[in-house]
């Protein structure tokens, strides 16, 4: 990483800068770099150029910097280079709705004509020399060969980082890892603590690659506490205003490019933190604790005093307090659907109103535009009018349960400055662009699905980031709500806190290995493999131990050379001991364990019989011929050896005692290297294996025919016809699709019944869920077919737990009612009251499960109208009418004008 260097103090120092910083410029201006900064009317930043510099020097780039700081500016460059030379860029991002975003920010830049939108339900001019699309999209393109790969000349990977998500991230790495070389990367990544791992990693896949990293945020954020209605900084006066310009760096080392500080948690907040659990506020926050040495008052109860200073606000409150204090517009985040909801329910309910007249007409005219097409009877469903009502005031709610169109239209008011407060689940903060004057976290403990944990310094520094609107705010704000229990020095750790790795998640999956295999083979599959950043981490991850090794290794050599007998083989004289001394150990175990299990068979018979004697109890253990031969034979051959008649025979053996210890614990550190050097390719062997024995992969022969690549050697494979499906199913129950479609558990289905089907496929409930329904729908065709495609799935899980294989999602049957109602062109609201009961399904989540139950009706249709048989075009036939069945009403109207592709 490039680290700006101190500040030239000489005349002569000066001089030289200034004329460097000459030289620069004037290659700047004169550089297809100069001509995008013109167009753009702004001044870059020195990490923007930094950046910018080595793409056009033909270099790719990863660029780590905080929410806000513009780093996408660089990715618009590497569209701008592709452009100016003929070429093809591609922009990725890891959601749809971000994917969307950049699409209209990019035709608005470089026009529409020339930039396209791909994002597995959506195509708009997917010919175009500049494509925004999900890194999905990407990732099955390279798979499939596609000719749109063809002068390719830049990719941007948005959200980067995003390949430590654990569904999803090995994706990232398969479109790293295989494109092609001559194609530039241009990575974009929030703030990582291993940006240089990450980015030695990228030149070691890609070639020469420029880290630059900036830790400075052009908005400059502050910290604060509410407490009651009154909003208290986190670090004191004199030292908050270190904090401007990043975040607020670690007291336990600041960013490269900026001073050390010390930053002292304001003395008040830890007085209130300290009072709060004396007198009966308990660990209830995070790091809330008691304190040993310090009784709490009799009682434990605060005085109305200080029970009116010291209160949790109320959401009204909360506002209020922002209006007043010039904070607005604000985001607040709240882990929960339901709790966004609510506070969105209690500010309407408490008069709240932030807009004026002229606003609240504004936002009726675009919400009736964006949502006419809503018939009237989905909008009463679908809260429409509530909704509206919280729009008019200047408050939102924004999460996954809602309908695509009301978030995408409370995005839009935002941008606009019309709504001013959103309440928001940290979805949120995963790319969108809706950066806020004000952010506030109203707990600092949240529930990951399984249990209630705290907020990490990583997702704390994402939530604040949005805080602070270049070029419109002076200052951001990040406001953490008191709450009982709160520990002041604990928010102070994680607003101090830089810390957020970034981990790889990658592991091989069924499609990839067909893939793989069917492209390179299937040794050079596990070379690529072994290119994985999962497997580089491994393996620097085993620095130290090798290290540890070596150490062991020169200790062994030394060792060794101390119990050098010259009278013969020192280590075969010590073996021998070693042998008799274990055989008499075990010897003498046996005879302390023998009256014992005797005593213990004997005190039963006694107690069921009354008693036994004390002398019944000690019975003399029994003799172990065989061992005893053994020993008698080692101590023979012991006094035998050349070495047993050595006057130094007891230094050489304590020397052999320690060579003996050393060698046991160098094994172990070379057991520990060979379990992580080599795991991705190991797992990917267990793949194969299992690929194989279920007919998905085969052993290549040697006669060259059937696609044999020459020079194969031997345990080589080929994709078997099944294995051919497999290659085109991109869901993460693959290999349980593949095994359906080659059994023909679908085939009986009409078209209703297989969308019915597949939806058990695609559902996973956010959460432990009720009992399912006790019947399912669409009689007894509907429910044979369910019932052999959970047979499919226990055999395979059987199968999977044979090979050491993560086993495969179970089907789950949320979904069919909700779907199979759909698909009989019932309401939304019928279909919606299906899913009441066991499963809490919101419109959103309808939708949304919708549009995946598309994209794997669309790759039914291809798979199966590629079999070459009457049955696969029975089924694609099917598969058709069934996306005609779900992709009507809300679930059309959410995928925006775009027209899908089938």
């Amino acid at each position: 990483m490039a680290v700006p260097s101190s500040s030239p103090s000489s005349p002569a120092e000066r001089f030289a800068a200034a004329r460097a910083r000459a030289q620069r410029e004037r290659k700047i201006q004169s550089s297809e770099l100069g001509r995008f900064r013109e167009a753009l009317g702004f001044d870059l930043d020195d990490f923007q150029l930094r950046a910018c510099e080595a793409l056009e020097a033909g270099r790719g780039v990863l660029v780590a910097a905080p929410t806000g700081a513009g780093k996408t500016v660089v990715g618009e460059f590497a569209v701008h280079l592709a452009l100016a030379s003929g070429r093809k860029a591609f922009y990725t991002t890891p959601i749809k709705a971000l994917s969307n975003q950049k699409h209209a920010e990019l035709a608005e830049r470089f026009g529409s004509e020339r930039v396209g939108l791909l994002t597995g339900d959506t195509s708009v001019n997917g010919d175009a020399p500049v494509v925004v699309m999900t890194t999905e999209v990407l990732r099955n393109m390279l798979y499939a060969g596609s000719p749109a790969l063809d002068g390719l000349a830049h990719v941007v990977m948005d959200e980067v980082h995003y390949l430590a998500d654990r569904a999803r991230g090995a994706v990232w790495e398969e479109v790293i890892i295989h494109l092609a070389d001559d194609v530039l990367i241009t990575s974009l990544s929030a703030t990582v603590s291993n940006a240089e791992e990450f980015g030695d990693w990228l030149a070691t896949v890609r070639g020469g690659v420029d880290v630059v990293v900036s830790e400075h945020r052009p908005v400059p954020l502050w910290q604060h506490v509410m407490v009651g209605t009154r909003v208290v900084d986190l670090f004191t006066e004199r030292e908050a205003g270190h904090s401007h310009g990043r975040a607020v760096p670690s007291r336990r080392g600041t960013a490269p490019d900026e001073p050390s500080t010390q930053l002292e948690v304001n003395p008040e907040l830890v007085r209130m933190s300290r009072e709060d659990v004396h007198r009966g506020g308990g660990p209830g926050g995070r790091g809330g604790r008691t304190h040993p040495g310090k009784r709490p008052p009799r009682g434990g109860q605060r005085s109305p005093a200080v029970r009116a200073r010291m209160h949790a606000p109320s959401r009204a409150e909360v506002l209020a307090e922002l209006e007043e204090a010039h904070l607005l517009p604000a985001i607040l985040f709240v882990f929960s659907r339901a709790g966004c909801d609510a506070a969105v329910r209690q500010c309407v309910a408490a008069g709240v109103r932030l807009t004026t007249d002229a606003e609240r007409r504004e936002i009726r005219a675009v919400v009736e535009e964006r949502c006419a097409a809503l018939p009237d009877a989905d909008l009463a469903v679908l809260g429409y009018w509530d909704w509206l009502d919280g729009l008019s005031r200047g408050v939102a709610a924004h999460h996954a349960g809602m309908l695509p169109t009301f978030k995408e239209v409370v995005e839009d008011l935002f941008a606009r400055g019309l709504v001013k407060a959103v309440f928001a689940t940290e979805t949120l903060a995963l790319g969108i662009n809706m950066p806020a004057r004000c952010v506030v976290i109203e707990k600092l403990v949240k529930f990951n699905g399984e249990s209630h944990v705290d907020v990490t310094p990583g997702e704390y520094t994402q939530l604040t980031g949005r805080a602070g609107r270049r070029g419109i705010d002076v200052e951001g704000h990040a406001v953490v709500l008191w709450q009982p229990g709160l520990d002041a020095e604990g928010v102070a750790g994680l607003a101090s806190t830089r810390t957020y790795p970034l981990r790889s998640s990658f592991r091989p999956t069924y499609n990839m290995a067909v893939n793989l295999v069917a492209q390179v083979g299937r040794a050079r599959a596990r070379e690529v493999l072994e290119t994985s950043f999962a497997q580089f981490q491994a393996d620097r991850g085993v620095v130290g131990l090798a290290r540890q090794a070596r150490t062991q290794s020169e200790g062994l050599t030394g060792y060794a050379e101390a119990m050098t007998c010259h009278l013969g083989d020192f280590s075969e004289y010590a073996a021998l001991r070693r042998r008799i001394s274990e055989l008499e150990g075990e010897g003498s175990r046996r005879r302390r364990r023998g009256p014992v299990e005797e005593l213990s068979l004997r005190g039963a018979e006694a107690r069921q019989k009354g008693g036994v004697s004390d002398r019944a109890d000690q019975r003399r253990p029994l003799r172990d011929d065989q061992v005893a031969a053994e020993v008698n034979r080692l101590r023979r051959q012991m006094r035998q050896h050349p070495c047993h008649g050595c006057p130094d025979r007891e230094d050489h053996a304590r020397w052999a005692e320690r060579w003996e210890r050393l060698r046991k614990e160098h094994e172990g550190v070379l057991a520990r290297i060979d379990s992580r050097t080599g795991t991705i390719a190991r797992t990917f062997d267990r793949v194969c294996d299992l690929l194989v024995e279920l007919g998905y992969l085969e052993p290549a022969t040697s006669s060259g025919e059937d696609g044999e690549r020459p020079g194969e050697f031997p345990g080589e494979l080929r994709v078997t016809p099944a294995g051919q499906v497999l290659r085109r199913v991109y869901a993460e129950k693959d290999l349980l699709v593949a095994e359906c479609l080659r059994s023909g558990a679908w085939a009986a289905l009409d078209a209703a019944g297989l969308a019915t089907v597949l939806s058990s496929i695609v559902y996973e409930a956010r959460r432990e869920e009720g009992p399912p329904a006790a019947h399912t729908p669409g009689g007894h065709a509907v429910s044979q077919a369910l019932s052999a495609t959970v047979r499919a799935w226990s055999q395979l899980s059987d199968a999977e737990e044979a090979h050491h294989l993560r086993p495969t999602g179970e089907p789950d049957l949320g979904l069919v009612w909700p779907v199979h109602r759909w698909c009989r062109g019932a309401s939304l609201d019928a279909v919606l009251d299906a899913a009441r009961g066991p499963v809490d399904l919101a419109a959103g989540d309808f939708v949304r499960w919708a549009r995946q139950l598309l994209d794997l009706l669309d790759q039914v249709v291809v798979v199966a109208s590629r079999a070459g048989s009457d049955e696969g075009d029975a089924l694609a036939r099917t598969a058709r009418q069934a996306i005609a069945l779900v992709d009507r009403g809300v679930v059309t109207y959410s995928a925006g004008s775009a027209a899908r592709t089938a």
